[in-house]
C-alpha cells in the first residue's frame, strides 16, 4: 500500500482531529435542541396538570371535574397537532373519566415509574410525553391524574435535525480536508525548494542553496541550517581537493628527482664516488618520501578525530629532555643554545604516544627554523589550575599574515626564500589535528626575523 505524501498526512491528521471536534459539536448541538423540546412540552404538561387539579373537587376522599360538560366540550375531544390526552383513575389505578380524543384507548399507568416523573410511551401508535400525578386528601392518595401530549412534533423536529448534521458531517469534513491540503501545499512549498535544491546538488555542483522562506518560521531555520551544512560540505570537499592536488605534487617531486637522478646515472659508465654520491642522493629522497607518507598516514588516521585514546600519565620535563636530545646533533650543527625552566616535576593524563608527536613536531620546526647561534627556550610552568608549555625559538619567524595560514595542510611561509630548509608543510597541520583530539589548546606568536613562540595550554594539569 502506498503511503500517503507529507502534505496528505497533515490534512488527514488535521481532519481526524477536526473530524473529532466537529462530531462532539454535533451531539452538544443534538442534546440542546432535544433537552430545549423535551423542556418545552414538559411545561406545557405541567401546566395542564396545574390547570385540571383546579378544575377538581375532593369530598369524603373522593374526587370530581367541576365542570364535566365544559371539560368534555374543550380540545381534548380531537386529535390536532399538538393534542394533550387526559385520564382520571381511582386510588386502585381503575379508570374514571379520560378525554374524548382518547377514544377506545387509554393512558398505560406504569407502576415502575414514580409519581411526577416525566417519561415516553406510546398511544395509538405515537410517541407520546406522559405524567401520572397523585391527587391527596389528607396526604392519603385518592386517585391519580394522568396527562399526556404528543411527541410527534418534536421527533420530526429532532429528526430533521439529525438528518442535517448526518448528511452536513462528510461534506464538511470532505471541504475541509481540500482547503487543509491546499494550505498545507503552501505551507512547505520550501520544502520542495529543499528538495529541488538537494538533487541538484552533485560533487561538481556544490554551490547551490535552498532559498529562505520570507516567514522566519521553523522552515526558515531548516533551510537556514541545510544552507550552513552545504557550505562546510563545499569548504571540506576544496579542501580535499586541494590536499590530494597538494600531495600528489609532494609525492611527485622526490619521485621525479630520483628518476631524473637515476638515468643520469645510466648513461654511461661512472667510478665508484659518483656511484656512491648519486646513490647516496637517492637514498635522501626516498627518506624525504618515506617521511611525507608517514605524515600523510598519520593525518588521515586522525582526521576523523575518533581514535581510542591510551591515556596515562606523562611526565612532560623528561618527555622534553628526551626530544631535546633526540635533536643534539642538529642543535650542536648550529650552535643553538637551549635554555629550559622546569621549576615542578610536571605531568597530566594523556595519550603518550600521540603528545609526543605534538612536541616532537614543535621542537623539530624550532630547531629547522632557528638561526645559527640562536636560542631555544622552552618553560613549562602552572597557570591557575592548567600547565603551559611554551616552546621559544628565534628563528626567522612567520610574517603576520601567514599566522593564520600555517596550519594548513602543505604550506609553507615564504619557503622560497629559504630554500635550504626542507620540509613538507604538514607539521603543525598535524600538531593541530591532535592537539584537538587531546583538547589541547595551541596558540601561536611570531614576527619576522625574530622568533615564533608557541604556547600548549593542557587541561586538567596536575603538580607533583
Amino acid at each position: 500500500m502506498q503511503k500517503l505524501s507529507f502534505k496528505n498526512r497533515i490534512a488527514s491528521n488535521y481532519i481526524i482531529t477536526t473530524a473529532l471536534l466537529i462530531f462532539v459539536v454535533f451531539l452538544v448541538i443534538y442534546s440542546i435542541v432535544k433537552l430545549s423540546v423535551y423542556n418545552h412540552l414538559n411545561t406545557d404538561i405541567s401546566k395542564e396538570v396545574e390547570n385540571h387539579l383546579n378544575e377538581i373537587e375532593i369530598k369524603n376522599y373522593t374526587f370530581s371535574l367541576i365542570h364535566m360538560e365544559e371539560w368534555e366540550e374543550r380540545e381534548h375531544n380531537t386529535v390536532d397537532v399538538n393534542p394533550v390526552f387526559i385520564q382520571f383513575l381511582d386510588k386502585n389505578e381503575k379508570l374514571i373519566e379520560k378525554s374524548p380524543n382518547l377514544k377506545n384507548e387509554k393512558l398505560y399507568f406504569n407502576k415502575k415509574i414514580g409519581n411526577n416523573i416525566f417519561f415516553d410511551t406510546t398511544i395509538l401508535g405515537n410517541k407520546i410525553r406522559q405524567i401520572q400525578v397523585p391527587i391527596y386528601q389528607n396526604s392519603q392518595i385518592i386517585g391519580y391524574l394522568m396527562i399526556a401530549m404528543s411527541l410527534e412534533g418534536a421527533a420530526l423536529v429532532l429528526q430533521n435535525l439529525s438528518e442535517i448534521l448526518i448528511i452536513a458531517y462528510p461534506l464538511i469534513l470532505l471541504l475541509l480536508f481540500l482547503i487543509a491540503r491546499f494550505i498545507a501545499g503552501r505551507s512547505i512549498k520550501p520544502i520542495n525548494s529543499i528538495i529541488n535544491t538537494s538533487n541538484s546538488i552533485t560533487k561538481d555542483n556544490l554551490i547551490s542553496r535552498i532559498p529562505l522562506p520570507l516567514n522566519k518560521d521553523e522552515l526558515f531555520v531548516l533551510s537556514k541550517t541545510i544552507n550552513s551544512l552545504l557550505d562546510r560540505i563545499e569548504s571540506a570537499v576544496e579542501r580535499e581537493k586541494q590536499f590530494t592536488s597538494d600531495a600528489s605534487h609532494e609525492l611527485r617531486t622526490p619521485l621525479t628527482v630520483i628518476k631524473g637522478t637515476l638515468e643520469v646515472l645510466i648513461r654511461k659508465p661512472r667510478n665508484a664516488a659518483e656511484y656512491e654520491d648519486k646513490i647516496n642522493f637517492c637514498v635522501n629522497e626516498v627518506n624525504r618520501l618515506n617521511n611525507l607518507v608517514d605524515q600523510l598516514l598519520l593525518l588521515a588516521r586522525f582526521e576523523n578525530q575518533k581514535q581510542t585514546l591510551k591515556t596515562e600519565k606523562v611526565y612532560l620535563n623528561a618527555l622534553f629532555l628526551d626530544i631535546i636530545a633526540r635533536y643534539s646533533a642538529a642543535i650542536k650543527l648550529k650552535r643553538i643554545t637551549v635554555f629550559t625552566d622546569f621549576s615542578n616535576d610536571f605531568y597530566f593524563d594523556t595519550d603518550s604516544y600521540l603528545f609526543s608527536i605534538v612536541i616532537n613536531n614543535l621542537i623539530s620546526n624550532a630547531v629547522k627554523y632557528s638561526k645559527v647561534n640562536g636560542d631555544l627556550t622552552i618553560l613549562v610552568k602552572e597557570i591557575g589550575s592548567k600547565i603551559e608549555c611554551h616552546i621559544n625559538d628565534t628563528g626567522i619567524g612567520i610574517p603576520k599574515e601567514d599566522l593564520e595560514r600555517v596550519f594548513n595542510p602543505f604550506y609553507r611561509s615564504k619557503s622560497g626564500d629559504h630554500p635550504e630548509i626542507k620540509g613538507t608543510g604538514l607539521g603543525l597541520s598535524i600538531v593541530q589535528r591532535l592537539c584537538s583530539l587531546l583538547s589541547i589548546k595551541i596558540n601561536v606568536n611570531s614576527q619576522e626575523n625574530i622568533g615564533t613562540k608557541v604556547i600548549l595550554s593542557l587541561p586538567k594539569a596536575e603538580l607533583k
